[in-house]
């Protein structure tokens, strides 16, 4: 999975360092990360601080081993040989490292939290990054923002020697699990239940926790849990929201064109029969 980048390792802690000449600097548009423009297939390159004319307004985001990431915003050029590639593109395009997209991800969630909390939302002002801690302030109420993670969940649904495959109405066009977002005021195991019976009609038992991972492209922190179909094992689709859900034998599942993900990596852990050693 993406955060399966030892022996490197992503340090998160607060820091206030300043970019220096050969420090990365992690530009976005929306959802498209300022990249090197080299041709398809070529490794991924990202800027660097001696790329720009002006880093004095760059954010510390985190290092993985000793390289350091910043975020720079509100500029308006883009230095030779680079383009903005949306992370679809940078993931078709480019050979990756797990570090390499992992850092993409971790700098996008960070992006999207600073962009998205410029001004308080109790009473209006611009905030201003705290001088203690990863978090936003309201110099005028004194409301303190810290970045969001959206808790979700990743489901095996197994039935026998079968699992649960489904494919999404759009975006993403390979295999998935069923998956969604904890609601408020209910526990991750009833999360499970609820997006179990809604996207395919089915009631589940045995719920077990199987790992997590940080997933920064959606903001999320997804949870995987294994269950079993409890009952009536027909199933009904949420076309809304899927293309399809079916029962799939272990020798028949499809794995993703990479493994980046939770989800690909419980499918295939499902298909060599490993769900029972955790």
């Amino acid at each position: 999975m993406i955060q399966d980048i030892y022996p490197k390792k992503l340090h998160n802690e607060f820091r206030t360092y300043k970019p220096e000449s050969d420090d990365f600097i992690m530009v976005f548009d929306q959802m498209k990360l300022l990249v090197g423009s080299g041709t398809e297939g070529e490794e991924i390159i990202y800027p660097k601080a001696k790329d720009f004319s002006d880093t004095d307004q760059a954010v510390y985001l985190f290092s993985v081993d000793d390289l350091k990431y910043f975020l720079l915003e509100n500029t308006d050029k883009i230095p030779e040989g680079f383009e903005y590639q949306t992370m679809m593109e940078i993931r078709r395009n480019h050979p990756l490292t797990n570090a390499d997209i992992y850092a993409a991800y971790t700098a996008y969630h960070l992006y999207v939290w600073y962009r998205d909390n410029r001004f308080c939302g109790v009473c209006g002002t611009k905030t201003v990054h705290s001088e203690k801690e990863r978090a936003l302030v309201c110099p005028s109420c004194g409301h303190i923002i810290y970045p969001r993670i959206n808790p979700a969940v990743i489901i095996g649904v197994i039935n026998g020697e079968r699992i649960l495959l489904t494919r999404y109405n759009r975006g993403f066009a390979h295999n998935a699990l069923v998956a969604g977002f904890c609601e408020i005021g209910e526990t991750v195991e009833e999360t499970v239940s609820r997006e179990v019976m809604e996207e395919a009609g089915l009631k589940v038992k045995n719920i077990r926790y199987y790992k997590s991972q940080p997933w920064g492209v959606a903001l999320d922190i997804l949870m995987g849990f294994w269950c079993e179909v409890d009952g009536d094992d027909t199933i009904t689709v949420d076309h809304s929201e899927l293309k399809s859900a079916i029962w799939t034998e272990r020798k028949d599942i499809v794995l993703q064109p990479n493994n980046y993900s939770l989800t690909n990596e419980m499918m295939k852990v499902f298909s060599e029969g490993r769900e029972n050693i955790f």
